[in-house]
C-alpha cells in the first residue's frame, strides 16, 4: 500500500494545478511530469511542485506518455481535447483519471468507452477513472450515505440548487463557447446529473429544460465573437420508476451563503445538504411536522481542501487505492457518459422547446 505512484498531469491550467496540489499531499504520490502546450502553464506547474523539485515538462502529451516517467496520468486539458487525449492514453498501459466532462459529445464518449474496453484485455490491471469529484464532497457523500441507508425510503424527488459566480477566465478563453465546452449543462452540470443518477439509482428516461444567457459575458468579444454559454437554467430529469430530479442553476448569484444545496425526499422523510456550510439535515415524517436533526459534516481524512471542499483529494485517495489493490474504478466512463447525455438532452430541450429522451441522445 506504500508503493510510490508516479503521476503525470496533462494540462496544467487551473484544474491541473488543483490536481497537483492534491497529489502533493497524497501519501505515496509523486508528480514526475507534466504536459501543456503553454509555457506559462508549465511554469505554474513547476512552481506548484517547488522550484527545486525535479519535474519533467513537455509541450505534448505524446512526449509525456513516451517518457517512461509516469505510472498514472491525470487529464485536465480543455473539454474539447478530452476525446483525443484520452484515446491516446487508453492505447498505453498508464492508469488514467480524466476530468469532467468525459467528452463534449455523446459519440465521443461512446468511442472512449469502446477503446477502453478493447484495450483492457491487453492491460487488465489498468485503472480508468472518471473524474466526478462532487460525489466526494463530505456533505454530499453524507447525503448519499443516508439515502443508501434508507433514511428517506424510495427516492421520489431530488432537487439540486447551484447559485454561484460566473465562469472564470481560462487560457485562450476556451470556456466561453459551447463548441469548446459542450455547453454549460455539460461542462458544469454533469457533476449534478451524476449525483442525481446516484441518488435515484435508476435509469434517466426523459429531460425537460429551460435556460438562457441573460447576464454573463454579453459584453465580451473574442475575435469578434460574443460568448454563447448559458448562465441560468432549470432542468427536470425523469427516471424509470417515476422519480424526478430538478437542477436550479444560476451563475450570476455569487451573493449567497450556500453555493450548492441538495434535497432528497421519499415517503419516509427528507435529507438535505448545505454544501458550502458543511451541514446535513435529516427529517423523518414519523417524528412529526417540523422535526429534524442537523449536524456539521467534515472528513478528517482530507489533507488538502482545495477548490472543492476536499473532494478532489478524497477522489485521489480512492484512485490510488484502486491502482495499488487492482480493484475496478468506483467512478467509471459509463458514469461520465450518462452525466454528459443528460446535459446534451437538456441543451437540445432548450434549443427545440420539447422534452428529449435519453434513448434519443444515446442514438437509440
Amino acid at each position: 500500500m506504500d508503493d510510490e505512484i508516479r503521476y503525470g498531469v496533462i494540462g496544467t491550467g487551473m484544474m491541473g494545478i488543483e490536481h497537483i496540489n492534491n497529489l502533493l499531499q497524497l501519501p505515496g504520490a509523486r508528480v514526475t511530469a507534466v504536459a501543456d502546450p503553454h509555457e506559462e502553464s508549465r511554469a505554474w506547474a513547476q512552481l506548484a511542485v517547488g522550484l527545486d523539485t525535479p519535474l519533467a515538462t513537455f509541450e505534448s502529451h505524446h512526449e509525456l506518455l513516451a517518457s517512461g516517467l509516469c505510472d498514472a496520468v491525470v487529464i485536465a486539458t480543455p473539454n474539447f481535447t478530452h476525446h483525443e487525449v484520452l484515446l491516446d492514453v487508453l492505447r498505453t498501459p498508464h492508469h488514467v483519471m480524466v476530468e469532467k466532462p468525459l467528452c463534449t459529445t455523446v459519440p465521443h464518449c461512446l468511442e472512449a468507452i469502446e477503446v477502453a474496453t478493447s484495450t483492457s484485455e491487453r492491460w487488465p490491471d489498468r485503472v480508468v477513472w472518471m473524474g466526478l469529484e462532487y460525489r466526494y464532497m463530505p456533505p454530499t457523500a453524507a447525503v448519499l450515505h443516508e439515502v443508501r441507508g434508507g433514511a428517506v425510503g424510495t427516492v421520489q424527488m431530488v432537487a439540486i440548487r447551484e447559485h454561484r459566480f460566473p465562469f472564470l477566465p481560462k487560457v485562450g478563453n476556451w470556456n466561453r463557447f459551447n463548441r469548446n465546452t459542450g455547453g454549460t449543462l455539460v461542462e458544469k452540470c454533469c457533476h449534478f446529473f451524476d449525483l442525481m443518477n446516484l441518488l435515484v439509482g435508476t435509469t434517466p428516461v426523459r429531460v425537460m429544460a429551460s435556460g438562457a444567457q441573460d447576464v454573463n459575458h454579453l459584453d465580451e468579444r473574442y475575435d469578434g465573437e460574443t460568448p454563447d454559454i448559458l448562465d441560468n437554467a432549470y432542468v427536470i430529469v425523469e427516471y424509470e420508476g417515476g422519480a424526478r430530479a430538478v437542477l436550479d442553476l444560476c451563475m450570476f448569484a455569487e451573493a449567497t451563503k450556500n453555493e450548492q444545496e441538495i434535497s432528497v425526499v421519499g415517503p419516509l422523510g427528507k435529507v438535505e445538504a448545505m454544501v458550502s456550510e458543511g451541514i446535513v439535515r435529516i427529517g423523518r415524517r414519523a417524528d412529526g411536522m417540523g422535526q429534524y436533526s442537523e449536524r456539521p459534516v467534515h472528513d478528517p481524512a482530507v489533507l488538502h481542501t482545495g477548490m472543492h471542499h476536499g473532494a478532489s483529494y478524497l477522489e485521489h485517495v480512492d484512485f490510488a487505492d484502486a491502482i495499488r489493490t487492482g480493484v475496478a474504478a468506483s467512478v467509471t466512463l459509463h458514469d461520465g457518459l450518462m452525466s454528459v447525455a443528460i446535459g446534451v438532452a437538456a441543451h437540445r430541450s432548450i434549443a427545440e422547446g420539447r422534452p428529449v429522451t435519453i434513448h434519443e441522445v444515446l442514438g437509440g
